[in-house]
């Protein structure tokens, strides 16, 4: 059902965690399932210098933070606008049609993320 890279995210999960300010914390639920990712950044010069989840959800959302991380870490801030679910998928391995709603739950942390770190 679900591929070996998702399941390795799930059993070696990167990055779990917080971090303390003055890192930017958001935090995304999906109404329907109930599941809740919190996604902790450190920037500096615009880059993501270090990045920390947390999540509590089904077996896809749990692994879905965690790819995020990979997806999230060293990378520009402004280059991460338009995180699609897709990425997140791709960096799953797949995700069954019953799963995709994690893939949007890490898209969402991350946009509502790039938001943050974007105001003013």
């Amino acid at each position: 059902m679900y591929s070996e890279i998702l399941l390795d995210h799930l059993r070696n999960p990167r990055r779990a965690g917080h971090l303390d300010p003055p890192a930017v914390t958001v935090k995304v639920e999906n109404p329907i399932c109930g599941d809740i990712m919190v996604v902790s950044a450190q920037v500096e010069g615009n880059v993501i210098r270090d990045v920390r989840f947390k999540a509590r959800g089904c077996t896809a959302s749990i692994a879905a933070g965690s790819a995020l991380t990979d997806l999230l870490i060293g990378r520009r801030v402004e280059d991460l606008a338009t995180l699609a679910p897709d990425r997140v998928e791709v960096a799953l391995g797949g995700l069954p049609n019953e799963s995709k709603h994690a893939a949007r739950l890490a898209s969402d942390a991350a946009n509502a993320l790039v938001k943050r770190l974007s105001a003013p």
